[in-house]
């Protein structure tokens, strides 16, 4: 009989370090799309207050230690690292913790590096800590979240983590190629 072994989205691809930049997989958490139910947005904003959290406005993201909300689009986001318990009545929820692939990337030049890939604009004063985009990384969707000044959670389906790492080791190479040059 076939022995199932549970490895996580970056098994065997991660960490990546270049030019102090590191590219590590973020410790599996669950992740929960959630959704207010019409007319529970009061209730439900009381439970997630409950857990230590807020809804987030688009574009943001609200953290408690480990645990967040993160704005993933019009009236939705990912609750990660919670278990959802009391929000069955008050919110469409779908567990999605085995569909995403979590990474950080940090240290000095972690802008320049997403400037190769994401098409926003990344400086501090205008995607400051807190802040969230469900945008591109090259080819793929993703859910960036900026968690310090010089350090983003990036989201990608688990599907394409291998390439996600990828896209994003190359230009970690080209900003360290680029610095090292100067």
């Amino acid at each position: 009989m076939p022995s199932l072994i549970e490895k996580t989205a970056c098994d065997g691809l991660l960490p990546v370090t270049e030019a102090g930049m590191t590219l590590s997989e973020c410790v599996p958490l669950r992740i929960t799309s959630v959704a207010p139910l019409a007319g529970k947005d009061r209730a439900f904003g009381a439970a997630l207050k409950a857990m230590g959290l807020g809804w987030p406005k688009p574009g943001q993201s609200l953290a408690n230690g480990e645990a967040k909300t993160v704005w993933s689009g019009r009236d939705q986001a990912f609750l990660i690292g919670v278990t959802p318990d009391g929000l069955d009545d008050l919110a469409a929820m779908t567990d999605q913790s085995d569909g995403w692939a979590r990474m950080r990337l940090e240290g000095p030049g972690t802008e320049a590096v997403l400037a190769r890939l994401v098409p926003l604009d990344l400086r501090a004063t205008a995607f400051p800590v807190g802040s969230a985009a469900r945008t591109g990384l090259n080819h793929m969707m993703m859910v960036l979240c900026r968690t310090e000044d010089a350090a983003f959670e990036i989201m990608v389906f688990r599907s394409m983590a291998a390439s996600a790492v990828h896209e994003l080791h190359h230009a970690m190479k080209a900003i360290a190629a680029r610095t090292a040059a100067l």
